[in-house]
C-alpha cells in the first residue's frame, strides 16, 4: 500500500506556482492536495479527513490531478480539464484527425511555440498533456484510457 501524504501551504504554493509557470493559470480550490510516493497529486475534499480511514486499505483517495517529475507538473486528463479553462499558454488546439490520432494513444505532430507538459484540446474539450519536444507532443495516455474504435472501419 503505497503511503498518502498531505501536502502543507508551502508544498501547495510550489505546486500552484508550477501550473503557473507551465500554462499561466491562476489555480485556486478549497480542496486538499495529497501525494503518494510516487509524486502523483491527488485532489480531496476536506471532508474526507472527518471520516476514520485508519481501518481502510487505501491505494488511492481522491481525483488523480498530475504527476511531479524533474521539476515540471504532468497533469491527468482530469487535471489538464481543470487547469484547461483558466491556462493561457502552452494549449495546443487539435484538429480532428490529430484529436483521434491522441486518444487512440499516438504521438502527434504539433507546431508551435510551446515548452514542456502542453495541454491538448479539441474543441472544447480538454484531452491531457503530453510533452512537448522537437515538434511532436509525446502521448502519456495510459493504454486502459485509449480510444480503440476505428472510424475507417464504419465506412
Amino acid at each position: 500500500m503505497a503511503k498518502i501524504n498531505i501536502l502543507n501551504r508551502k508544498k501547495i504554493k510550489e505546486i500552484l506556482a508550477l501550473i503557473k509557470k507551465q500554462w499561466g493559470a491562476d489555480f485556486k480550490t478549497e480542496l486538499a492536495f495529497l501525494m503518494n510516493t510516487q509524486n502523483k497529486i491527488f485532489l480531496v475534499n476536506k471532508e474526507v479527513f472527518n471520516l476514520s480511514l485508519e481501518k481502510l486499505r487505501i491505494n488511492s483517495i481522491g481525483l488523480y490531478f498530475g504527476e511531479i517529475k524533474n521539476s515540471e507538473l504532468r497533469l491527468s486528463i482530469e487535471g489538464s480539464q481543470i487547469i484547461g479553462k483558466d491556462a493561457k499558454q502552452n494549449i495546443a488546439e487539435l484538429n480532428e484527425k490529430q484529436a483521434m490520432q491522441w486518444l487512440k494513444g499516438q504521438d502527434i505532430d504539433v507546431k508551435g511555440n510551446y515548452k514542456g507538459f502542453i495541454i491538448l484540446k479539441h474543441k472544447n474539450d480538454f484531452l491531457g498533456t503530453g510533452k512537448y519536444k522537437e515538434g511532436k507532443v509525446l502521448n502519456y495516455v495510459p493504454k486502459a484510457r485509449r480510444f480503440k474504435y476505428n472510424l475507417e472501419t464504419e465506412k
